[in-house]
């Protein structure tokens, strides 16, 4: 049986992260927030973990390295085989978010791609991160508080100009079969996502935005979204998918997309 919250098979997980962050940020910890596949219903087998967490203020170096250090022990590598999944942490001061300017500044995040540079002693600095739009879009929109008050009280709605900007960022990444090859899959899902958002001003599930998606793509590009929906819905880290046909699908793609976002906005508050 499953909590109203998240999955319990995750609960033990997220206790413990919890634990972690609690003992570094005591004095000045705000809120922890789980949002993502976690709360969406579209936890999957390769689905990470999303906390994002608010501080009173700016984290000392130190601090932030032994959290991102620590966080280590509490989080696992994507598919290790046991009940842990790997974490993706973000904090944010609310002096850089409340009130919203865009880019925001973010602390800090962890996440398994991390985990070597961090063993290393490397320890990316405080960064603008366009993505924190969308971040806290998100999870506005459906997160649980498991420490501090709820997501939409706490932060500022992000304004649609913002919110598009940064999916008009984030689309921007992919140009050459350089910046997909090894992660199509994921990439194609990630059109379908930004394409979800740029019509609606919500975000959804990957399943769900790439159903939605392919009731709006020809004959042509179907299978590519289809096939990559189906390996994520089936658990597969990498789908056979043809890499003539992605390039085609995000030739299709980006520039529909990019019309989307061009235009006129008829979106209020996309949370």
């Amino acid at each position: 049986m499953e909590s109203p919250l998240f999955p319990m098979d995750i609960a033990g997980q997220v206790d413990l992260a919890r634990a972690v962050i609690e003992r570094h940020l005591a004095d000045t910890l705000v809120a922890i927030h789980l949002y993502g596949s976690a709360r969406d219903g579209g936890l999957k087998r390769y689905s990470d973990i999303d906390l994002l967490v608010a501080v009173r203020a700016r984290l000392p170096e130190p601090l932030r390295r032994d959290l991102m250090r620590d966080l280590l022990a509490v989080s696992v590598p994507v598919d290790s085989g046991g009940p842990w999944r790997a974490l993706e942490v973000t904090v944010v001061a609310l002096e850089d978010v409340a009130p919203w300017r865009h880019p925001a500044r973010r602390e800090l995040q962890f996440g398994e791609w991390l985990r070597q540079d961090l063993l290393a002693g490397v320890v990316e600095p405080p960064v603008l991160d366009h993505d924190l739009a969308i971040l806290l879009t998100k999870a506005r929109q459906h997160s649980v508080a498991l420490v501090g008050p709820p997501a939409a009280s706490l932060f500022d709605a992000v304004p649609p100009r913002d919110f598009r900007t940064a999916l008009a960022d984030t689309l921007a990444q992919w140009n050459t079969e350089e910046d997909w090859e090894g992660d199509e899959r994921n990439i194609i899902l990630a059109l379908a996502r930004i394409w979800y958002s740029a019509a609606t001003g919500r975000i959804a599930p990957k399943d769900v935005a790439a159903a939605w998606t392919l009731e709006r793509l020809p004959d042509e590009h179907r299978p590519t979204l289809a096939a990559a929906r189906a390996a994520y819905l089936n658990g597969e880290q990498d789908g056979p998918i043809d890499g003539d046909r992605v390039a085609a699908f995000i030739r299709y793609a980006r520039p529909a997309i990019e019309n989307i976002l061009a235009g006129p906005s008829a979106l209020c508050d996309p949370a």
